[in-house]
């Protein structure tokens, strides 16, 4: 009978600890549970806060709760509780608001780092402790009736990359919150000549969308040091869904960064400007010691067939966003960007390291939500040797399977300047020949043309793109020299101010008159330079500032890129979003000279006002008769300006073409 007992007692034992949900183990990354929820990892509520933790793998959890954000030992420890697709779970009652939290995790026989977790929404200085607080209470007065300004095609777009820090940190920005997301919502600001800066500027200017460089919390600036005016671009991510806190009045209040935020991304919605986010998925700025590998020990990350760290970012490490919760984690997060702060689009850095799968669903969820949300990044890896297949990578190449998402030109930009790796290799803009094809490749877009040479394109050689909208044209961005010191060190010898004056104009004339979407740096319409330092992402603010006298000195290029910005958004000749469209309206006029591009848009291409346009590039450093269609042409841009009310007609077989210069005409 006692038998009998203890058998039974046995049986009752086994299938208790069936019902019990325990950690197992896993044979490989790809066996790891993937948690379908939304509740990772803090739900806030004034009776309690719910947390809820990934770690497949964890041993054990533990959650301390803290009054600061910096400094102080835990006041509460919390074991955490294994639950279900590898989550560990507590409910603290009473009203956590204001508090601190970390989590730690026991694994591979040692106790982790404490980290806040990778979906921390809120953080404390530095970004060493999550936050918890009241998201509701972030949103500034109007935040509701926030809308995106109206955009039918991508191609309508004029991007515009800017550093936050950049933008206002000048003594003549005539900025109050210098280097802070709230110089973005200062109005009527003015330089010493009273010349517009700030939000005015970009009106004046015409742009459509302000591309932010990194403004998601990172690791390499001290934020309890912001009077040492540290600097840095910001791609080295630390929390991937906060703010960056050294870009706030107040770092060690975790509101003030999302509040402040909100508030410039509301100012610049509410003056017809959109909002794009550059981000850095592809790698973090710590491996072993980053928050993701401190939730998820090696899940996160590529490693190589000797168990060594892949680096295709160039930074050390690179994020595998093939693997089920990493490609969850990539969506959620842009997803939460949009839907918390009414981001418009997302810029990827090093695109290509990402697999095209995660980057097509990331394209879907977003369709969802509003179609016009734009993706474009990198089609590029820092090193191509890694573990992704080279079929699945979302490089440029494969730019044609990927849904509605566009990649950068690398080919026009170089055709244009000249070669990125060495900077004194000039291109056509200066007169050097054998880069015609590559402009002619930027004009159409990266599409299919039957009068394009593509084995003489400089990179590329067959078209990538499907439609012009998956195209970013360019000359210059953060990265490498600004188009002006580009011009500086590979100018031709004796080229004199004046000629590299027309360097710089005919190298944005390509851009913007080009099918496909322009692309510019922030501060090139005021012919900014950077002391001709290559790699400025950490250098000082006097290197990298937009310094706003030179809008009084330079009037005659602001002018000119305005104009240019204008003369796009007036005709969408410029802006055809097919390639069919681009096939049937746009033909090459065969020329013999070298550094020479011509070509018409004809019939009203794509619902424009004039009926034929005529551009022609001539990159020589000296004037060209060319033969032109007989036309009642008038001519709106000559090299020197740009005006849509014509500078002069010309109704001749032949004309002048001026030595490095652009011109467009047009006939009804």
């Amino acid at each position: 009978m006692r038998k009998i007992n203890l058998f039974l007692v046995s049986v009752i034992a086994l299938l208790l600890m069936s019902c019990v949900n325990l950690p197992k183990e896993y044979a490989s990354y790809d066996d790891y549970p993937v948690y379908e929820g939304n509740d990772l990892e803090v739900v806030y509520s004034p009776l309690h806060t719910k947390f809820r933790l990934w770690s497949p793998a964890a041993k054990e959890a533990k959650l301390n709760l803290y009054h600061e954000g910096l400094g102080g030992e835990p006041f509460d420890v919390v074991k955490l509780k294994y639950d279900i697709d590898g989550t560990w779970v507590a409910t603290v009652d009473g009203d956590l608001k204001g508090k601190f939290y970390t989590f730690q995790i026991f694994q591979q026989d040692r106790w982790w780092d404490e980290t806040p977790g990778i979906w921390a929404k809120a953080v404390g200085v530095n970004g060493n402790r999550g936050a918890i607080i009241d998201m509701s209470e972030t949103n500034p007065s109007g935040w509701e009736d926030v809308k995106r300004p109206a955009m039918k095609n991508f191609t309508d777009a004029v991007l515009y990359e800017l550093h936050v820090r950049d933008f206002s940190t000048s003594e003549q920005s005539g900025m109050q919150y210098k280097g802070k997301f709230l110089a973005f919502t200062e109005m009527g600001t003015v330089n010493a000549e009273g010349k517009k800066t700030g939000v005015e500027h970009l009106k004046e200017l015409g742009i459509t969308h302000v591309q932010l460089l990194p403004i998601y919390d990172y690791a390499s600036v001290d934020e309890t040091k912001l009077d040492e005016n540290q600097y840095n671009w910001g791609y080295d991510p630390k929390n991937y869904n906060v703010p960056e806190g050294a870009y706030s009045t107040d770092p060690y209040n975790p509101t003030a960064r999302i509040i402040e935020l909100k508030k410039a991304i509301q100012s610049l919605k509410n003056n017809g400007i959109r909002v794009i986010m550059d981000v850095v998925y592809n790698h973090t700025f710590w491996g072993v010691q980053s928050h993701l590998n401190l939730t998820a020990p090696g899940y996160f990350y590529r490693f190589k067939e000797d168990g060594s760290w892949s680096n295709a970012s160039g930074c050390g490490n690179e994020t595998a966003s093939e693997r089920a919760m990493v490609r969850k984690y990539i969506i959620e997060s842009c997803k939460y960007w949009v839907n918390e702060y009414k981001v418009d689009g997302f810029r990827f850095d090093l695109m290509g390291i990402h697999d095209i799968e995660t980057l097509n669903l990331l394209r879907a969820e977003l369709d969802k939500i509003d179609p016009s949300i734009t993706i474009h990044g990198e089609g590029w890896t820092a090193e191509w040797d890694f573990p992704l297949p080279f079929e699945k990578r979302a490089i440029k190449q494969h730019a044609k399977q990927l849904n509605n998402i566009a990649v950068f030109s690398d080919d026009i930009r170089d055709g244009i300047r000249g070669t990125w790796d060495n900077n004194k290799v000039p291109g056509f803009m200066a007169g050097v020949h054998g880069y015609e094809e590559s402009i002619k490749f930027g004009v159409v877009g990266a599409t299919q043309h039957n009068q394009l040479n593509y084995d003489s394109v400089k990179y590329a050689k067959a078209p990538y793109a499907n439609h012009p909208t998956q195209v970013i044209n360019y000359v210059s961005c953060h990265d490498d020299l600004c188009l002006h010191d580009k011009i500086i060190y590979s100018a031709p010898e004796g080229a004199s101010d004046k000629e590299k004056h027309r360097f710089n104009k005919l190298a944005q004339t390509i851009v913007f008159t080009a099918q496909g979407v322009p692309f510019m740096y922030a501060g090139e319409e005021l012919k900014r330079d950077k002391q001709r330092v290559h790699n400025t992402y950490q250098s000082p603010d006097s290197i990298n500032q937009i310094d706003w006298t030179f809008k009084t000195t330079n009037y005659d290029i602001f002018e000119y890129y305005r104009n240019l910005i204008s003369l796009r958004k007036q005709h969408p000749a410029f802006r055809m979003p097919t390639q069919e469209m681009v096939q049937k309206h746009l033909r090459f006029i065969n020329v013999k000279e070298p550094a020479l591009v011509a070509y018409t848009i004809d019939d009203y291409a794509n619902g424009d006002s004039w009926r034929r346009i005529l551009v022609i590039y001539n990159g020589n450093r000296y004037a060209i008769n060319m033969a032109i269609p007989v036309e009642n042409w008038v001519v709106v841009a000559n090299g020197e300006e740009i005006n849509l009310n014509g500078i002069f007609k010309h109704n001749k077989q032949e004309i002048t073409v001026p030595a490095s210069s652009a011109l467009i005409m047009y006939a009804d």
